[in-house]
Order: structure tokens, then sequence, then C-alpha cells
């Protein structure tokens, strides 16, 4: 800023009397000095603001803008990292930086800070995350996320599967059904139907029916059945919104507590966690990652299948599995839960205990 100091009043003429000119000098001085502290005072006051800017987090999308992760899960979670560091830190959403399967690697890389991933999307890469994937557990998605959070803190932690990021959330959809084109009338007539699977333990549950696999990443459903490409698709109910599945599949094939579950994680660059004050650190440990979180998306997934039941209308054909598919079944999801429970204990992982303990928790909430 530039200040000009005029010592003498328009108009007003020299005097000799020096006691008189030296008075009104000093008056004058004090005056302008008064007036370029308070000018510092507000220039300071501007720049405070930025210098204490909040920090922007950059969590990617590969979902459509009003799929309920974008609109629930991360908009709930940027409301809650906002109310736990008092403002500093917020996020936005960034779409398109990658596919489904290659979110971990972009939050590793540093292309974002913060990501969802489904495990299905990498076989072989997580093994522990089938847990919860497993057909059987009755619940709802709530309780089957904070279940899972649980868990992993005392089983499956020991793995380290998310080794190099880290662990926001531990959260898994309602139970996935089969949304197919044209009427299933029982569990056999799955048998040889072309459908879209998308991988883990629900790959091994088609496998048992006779689906036919065809493998593509959950925003290509909507092309992939219009095409004709599959005959039906292997989702919760809640997708029948967010994929637009009334459109091309107006049967849904259910299963009570469903055929599988699906296994996502929220997950943070740790040199993004690393550069946030220690305050924040603490307060996002506390208030924010964790259960807290893992149940946030829990009821977000929730609203999401009560939402798409609601909205189903006449143009949906619901068709329920009888009793005897549901015996039927029975007998293949305990052939899957004892495969996969195989695999956990030869990971090192009393898988027993693991799977009760979901079963309990889930009981309790």
């Amino acid at each position: 800023m530039n200040f000009h100091i005029n010592f003498a009043d328009e108009g007003e003429k020299a005097t000799t009397n020096a006691p008189q000119v030296m008075d009104k000098f000093w008056e004058k001085t004090m005056k302008y000095l008064k007036t370029i502290a308070a000018a510092a005072a507000i220039s300071l006051g501007l720049v405070g603001p930025m210098a204490a800017q909040e920090t922007t987090l950059r969590i990617s999308s590969w979902l459509p803008p009003t799929h309920g992760i974008n609109t629930e899960i991360f908009a709930n979670l940027i409301k809650m990292m906002e109310e736990a560091s008092d403002g500093a830190v917020t996020g936005e959403l960034v779409f398109g930086l990658g596919p489904p399967p290659a979110q971990m690697d972009l939050v590793q890389d540093g292309a974002a800070d913060i990501a969802i991933i489904f495990h299905g999307y990498q076989p072989g890469r997580f093994v522990g995350t089938q847990l919860i994937e497993l057909p059987g557990y009755e619940g709802s998605s709530e309780a089957a996320s904070v279940a899972y959070w649980r868990v992993h803190e005392d089983h499956l932690a020991a793995l380290d599967e998310h080794r190099g990021v880290r662990l926001i959330a531990l959260t898994t959809h309602g139970p996935g059904q089969i949304h197919a084109v044209d009427p299933v009338e029982n569990l056999a007539g799955l048998n040889g139907l072309k459908t879209r699977i998308g991988g883990g333990v629900a790959g091994n549950v088609g496998s048992e029916l006779g689906l036919v696999g065809i493998n593509v990443p959950a925003p290509q459903v909507y092309e992939t059945l219009e095409s004709g490409a599959a005959d039906a698709v292997a989702m919760n109910v809640g997708e029948r919104i967010g994929f637009r599945l009334n459109e091309v599949a107006p049967v849904l094939y259910e299963m009570p507590g469903g055929f599988y579950r699906g296994s996502f994680a929220i997950i943070m660059s740790e040199e993004t966690f690393a550069s946030l004050p220690e305050n924040v650190r603490a307060a996002f440990d506390e208030k924010v990652f964790g259960e807290p979180a893992s149940r946030m998306a829990g009821v977000a997934w929730d609203l999401s299948d009560k939402l798409a039941y609601e909205a189903m209308g006449d143009g949906t054909t619901t068709i329920k599995a009888s009793a005897a598919d549901q015996e039927a079944f029975a007998a293949i999801a305990e052939t899957v839960r004892t495969n996969v429970l195989a695999e956990l204990d030869a990971a090192g992982i009393d898988a027993k205990a693991a799977h009760q303990m979901v079963r309990d928790v889930m009981a309790e909430n």
C-alpha cells in the first residue's frame, strides 16, 4: 500500500511559532501512524485466511456422478472430514482418472488422495476380504460393515492386504441378487445364463450355479445387457438405480439373504495423510476413519437398496426363490463357505472364529 502524508491542512499558512508548528506536526504524525496501523491490520486480516486456506483432497471415482457412492458415501465422508478438522480439510470428486481395478495404484502413485476399491476386481490380490462376501449372513449392510471393520481389526489386519495405503473404511453392499432380461422361474433356470459377475465370492457362487461369467466392470453393465452380450447381472438391488437396471433387466430373481455380498475399501494415500497437521490426523483417526466411516457407508448401501425397491414399480417382475430352491442354494452356499474359509486358514487366519465374529456382531447391530 502507498500512503501520502500531508502535514499541512489545505490552505493552512506557515507560521513562525515553533511550538505550535511542532504540536501540529506530532498531532498529524500520530493520526497518520494510527491510519497506517489500521490499514496494516486490515491487510493482515486479508492475508490470514489465505494462509490458513483449507486442504482439498482429490477423491477418485469410477462411478456415475449420480451413483450412491458419490452422492451418499463420498459426500458424507467429506462432511465427516470437514467437521473433524473444523473446516481445515475438505474433498472434491474427480472422475475418469482410471478404471476400477486401477484405483489402488492411483492412490499409491499420488494421482488421487482417496478412492474406493472393489476387492473382487483384483483376483488373487485379496484373500481376507472374501470373508464378508460369503452368502448366509443375516442383517443390514450397516451391521455387516461394522462387523467387517471389527473382524478386520481382530483377524484380517494381520494379512496386511492394504499395505501401501491407509485404510479409511471397509464396507459391503446389500445382498447380491440376479437381475435378468427374461424371467427366471427357478434356481435351475440360472444354469447356462450369461451373467455379468463382479468377481470375488460372487464368481465362486456363479460357478456353482452354472452361470456363464461375463467379466466387465460395473459401469458397463447397462451397455452389456442392452447389447445382448449378457442375459443377466449379479448385483445388489440398489444398483437398479445406480446403473439403471430397471431399463434393461426387468426381472429380479431374489434369494432371501442374497447369493453373496460385495467387499469394498475406502483408502487414502499415506503421503497425503502424513502431510496433514498432527491434530487433524488424530481427529480423523478418532472420529472418521475405521468404524465410523464403515458404518456410514453401510447406512448408505441400505438406503440405496430401500430406494431401489421403492422405485421398481410395475415394470419389474420379482421372482422369489421357492423353499426348495432356498434349500438347494443352502447346500451351494455351504460348499462356497467351506472353500473360502479353508483359504483363510491357509493364509494364517482363524477362519472359523472370524466367520463367527461377523455373525455375532451383525446380530448385535
